[in-house]
């Protein structure tokens, strides 16, 4: 962790120094666009007022053409002093996720679901998350696309596919392209409401020009007649023709006035993505790449006679274009003189007709290629984390320093552990506080990375290919009238209904039954280790009942014992936190009661 947090420490400190230069020349340029006008306006003013109409003219030509330059000029250095300031703090946040301190990031809260089988026990969304230590997406494309990763495993084959493509963007010489892709959505507003695919499925639906075809005729007709008569008007002909096509294209603009405000406001609100996606696949269009997977995304940006990055760039201008009526003396003069929310609406369908479909695909692709960016730099930030190997023996989960990705301290504890094979369960015992929660969880988050195709933390690990459910949070319900013992149950019988299936499934389950009296927990979990003993299942159950472990003796090779122990020094209790083979034997429960000042030798 060292070593990576220098790194990114000494890239901030470079990127603050180039910032600073570059704000300089940007602030210099600033002023220079100033100059530039005041000085035409001065000389066009001067030959003016010398009554040189034809020097006035050209004078003013000259300096507005120079003017843009300098302005484009400008609006260039901006952005190149916007994206060092991006890229210092991307490394800034690269060190912070390093010792921990999510909260500053997106958790994916809108991702969090109850009923799923493992997101809500395994810290997947939410706050101090496995989302907020792995996703660097800023698109809502990205988030949904990783999120959708973490909360389903990927099939083996595309693991593979994926793990090679992240392998070759984490590579250190490719990381100055990899985090200017990541940082160049951040140039751009984005927000929840930027829905890309409900914007394409809204457009595809609208067909206005189809329903009014002799509108489509007007809208090319009427401005070159209307702005005729205007000019006819000035040479001395009846002003009353050109206010009669004023009039028409008036009550046409009335009648229509609804469907230009909705296509308006539903187009506006996208267009801050849009940019980011043009700005984001011209940089993957002029990049190289090995990995199929990566390779593939390109070839298929690149399809069509026009590149998607134009494609989409298109859709920008045009909604930029649309933009213009929020002026409400342009808004006035373009719409009263030519029909420009109409000539927009039709250049915004006929995009649809030529690219919508291309642009669809692109921006699939792009939410594919965000997701790996984002494991890409996570893998990056951590070099001691392990590839996963997918193993193809059945139920087989075998770590070396395994530990979770979540714990940041300098002392983590890893642990090794094996299993493998159908109908087998490992019953962990251990003292209050001891670890045995957290070693369950430490195992799903990381078969959860292994799935996703990201690194996991271990020195070496091998899965083979599963279904992960959890049972650790359940809670009572005052809304549905459910205690937390019936919400146990009930996770419980969604277990057994998947284990009915083929599909093989890893169970983790934390205290089950804790919502019982001792005799009916006992005999309970005791029938679930049998029941799930005959189902295509395997996994591991933690308890303080020492009582399921003499079931190692009734399923010889099914069932195994392993616990965390605890000692007690004077007033200390002291944790290893390291797995052991067999029962605890260590207890620590009258000790606590007795810390917190609970005169337990008076009860006894």
């Amino acid at each position: 962790m060292n070593e990576r947090e220098d790194e990114f420490k000494q890239q901030a400190a470079a990127y603050a120094v180039q910032e600073k230069r570059a704000a300089s020349k940007s602030t210099t340029v600033s002023w220079l666009r100033v100059l530039v006008f005041l000085l035409g306006a001065g000389i066009a003013w001067y030959f003016f007022s010398a009554a040189n109409m034809s020097a006035g003219f050209l004078s003013v030509v000259a300096f507005y053409i120079l003017f843009v330059l300098v302005m484009r000029w400008h609006s260039r250095l901006d952005y190149r002093y916007r994206q060092l300031q991006l890229l210092h703090q991307f490394n800034l946040h690269e060190v912070e996720r390093l010792h921990g301190r999510l909260n500053q990031f997106d958790g994916g809260h809108s991702f969090r679901d109850d009923h799923h089988p493992y997101t809500s026990d395994l810290d997947i969304f939410g706050g101090d998350s496995l989302f907020q230590l792995v996703n660097r997406s800023v698109t809502s494309l990205g988030k949904l696309r990783l999120a959708q990763w973490l909360r389903l495993a990927a099939p083996a084959p595309e693991v593979l596919r994926r793990q090679e493509a992240v392998a070759e963007l984490a590579k250190p010489e490719g990381q100055e392209w990899l985090q200017q892709a990541l940082v160049k959505p951040m140039h751009y507003k984005h927000t929840e409401s930027q829905n890309s695919q409900e914007f394409f499925s809204w457009l595809r639906q609208r067909d206005f020009y189809k329903q009014h075809s002799l509108l489509k005729m007007l809208v090319f007709l009427l401005p070159i007649l209307t702005l005729a008569a205007i000019v006819a008007w000035f040479y001395g002909y009846s002003g009353y023709i050109a206010v009669a096509f004023l009039a028409v294209q008036y009550l046409v603009g009335l009648r229509f006035q609804k469907v230009r405000d909705e296509y308006y406001e539903t187009s506006i609100g996208m267009y801050e993505a849009i940019q980011s996606y043009t700005d984001q696949l011209r940089h993957i269009e002029g990049h190289t790449f090995q990995a199929p997977l990566l390779a593939e995304i390109k070839g298929r940006l690149q399809q069509g006679d026009t590149r998607t990055s134009v494609a989409i760039g298109k859709l920008a201008t045009i909604i930029d274009y649309f933009s213009w009526r929020l002026s409400t003396l342009m808004s006035f003069f373009l719409n009263t003189i030519l029909m420009w929310d109409f000539v927009w609406i039709y250049r915004l369908e006929s995009w649809k007709s030529q690219h919508l479909d291309q642009v669809e695909e692109a921006l699939d692709l792009l939410a594919e290629f965000e997701a790996l960016a984002s494991i890409a730099a996570f893998q990056y930030a951590h070099p001691h984390f392990a590839i996963p190997a997918l193993s193809t023996a059945p139920f087989e989960f075998a770590a070396e320093r395994l530990a979770h990705p979540l714990i940041f301290s300098v002392d983590r504890i890893a642990n090794d552990f094996a299993m493998q094979g159908a109908g087998k369960t490992i019953v962990v015992t251990g003292s209050n506080m001891s670890g045995k929660t957290t070693f369950l969880r430490t195992i799903g988050i990381n078969m959860v990375l292994a799935f996703t195709g990201a690194p996991v933390c271990a020195q070496r690990m091998a899965v083979a290919p599963m279904q992960v459910y959890t049972a650790m949070r359940t809670a009572d319900n005052l809304a549905e009238n459910t205690s937390s013992f019936y919400a146990e149950l009930k996770r419980l019988r969604i277990l057994l209904n998947m284990t009915e299936r083929q599909e093989p499934v890893f169970y983790l389950l934390d205290e089950i039954l804790k919502g019982t009296n001792s005799r009916d927990r006992h005999a309970g979990a005791m029938a679930l280790i049998r029941q799930l003993h005959d189902r295509t299942a395997s996994g591991l159950i933690s308890t303080h009942d020492l009582e399921l472990g003499a079931m190692e003796q009734e399923l010889p090779g099914s069932v195994e014992n392993y616990s965390f122990n605890s000692t007690i020094e004077g007033d200390k209790i002291l944790f290893d936190y390291t797995l052991q083979r067999g029962i605890c034997r260590s207890f620590n429960a009258s000790k606590l009661m007795q810390l917190m000042g609970i005169a337990i030798e008076d009860t006894v």
